[in-house]
């Protein structure tokens, strides 16, 4: 196992520190914002004390990312494949563009949380997000899941303002009733009680929520939940070209 005190640290330091390890499992302490960590990282397991800078896992391509503390902005942009997973809250971005992998945060997410999020290779990404997530979470997604359960967050709504403006593929499932989703959701989707087709397309990745985060997933699924689609009837497409 390879320690680092990252304290002052600058960022490249850091990171030159952490691709070049023959370590397969790097424990950081005391980090203080430094940024891109375990970028592009495959194979490795990081485990981060403190808190992480930007792009946290941006690119990565098979390691876990273990942060005990909060994240800041685009946790995951961009990433391919691997796990990060945070025992406190994300910042705005967290999954950016994200093409496959795994993102679970056991509080709050800030704006467009999921925005750009693709399936790839059939790799469907997955972002579970235990608090609340803030506004434009799942602006134009295409693909992949996303999960809010607004359990552990002090916030009153469990998303903020335009949830899936521009969505065209994925799912977004919402542990809320349908009189507790925002009025601004936008035509271009639709909301609807979630079945137990529906539900059984996350069990699994609730089941390793529950296991990584020690929550109870009976508590969590004693109460309904709200699934967000894009609308065929009314699609994407109408708000760029004029037929």
């Amino acid at each position: 196992m390879m320690n680092i005190t990252a304290g002052a640290m600058h960022f490249k330091d850091l990171n030159g520190l952490v691709r070049e390890s023959k370590e397969k499992n790097i424990t950081i302490d005391n980090c203080m914002g430094q940024r891109y960590i375990g970028a592009a990282s495959n194979g490795k397991k990081i485990t981060i004390n403190g808190t992480p800078g930007n792009a946290l896992g941006c690119y990565l391509n098979g390691s876990d990312i273990i942060v005990n503390g909060n994240a800041q902005d685009a946790t995951g942009d961009t990433m391919n494949t691997g796990r990060i997973i945070v025992h406190g809250n994300c910042g705005d971005t967290t999954g950016y563009g994200m093409r496959g992998g795994k993102i679970f945060a056991h509080g709050d997410s800030g704006y467009r949380t999921g925005i750009h999020m693709k399936s790839y290779l059939g790799n469907p990404p997955v972002v579970i997000i235990g608090g609340a997530a803030g506004t434009f979470l799942g602006e134009y997604q295409a693909g992949g899941y996303i999960v809010v359960l607004g359990m552990n967050t002090k916030k009153k709504n469990i998303v903020g303002n335009f949830c899936g403006t521009g969505m065209h593929g994925g799912k977004m499932y919402l542990r809320c009733t349908l009189d507790e989703i925002p009025e601004s959701m936008p035509a271009q989707v639709k909301a609807e009680l979630a079945t137990a087709q529906d539900m059984a397309e996350i069990d699994e990745y609730l089941d390793e929520y529950c296991k990584l985060m020690k929550e109870d997933k009976k508590k969590i699924l004693d109460h309904q939940f709200v699934v967000i689609t894009p609308n065929s009837a009314n699609p994407y497409h109408n708000l760029y070209v004029h037929i």
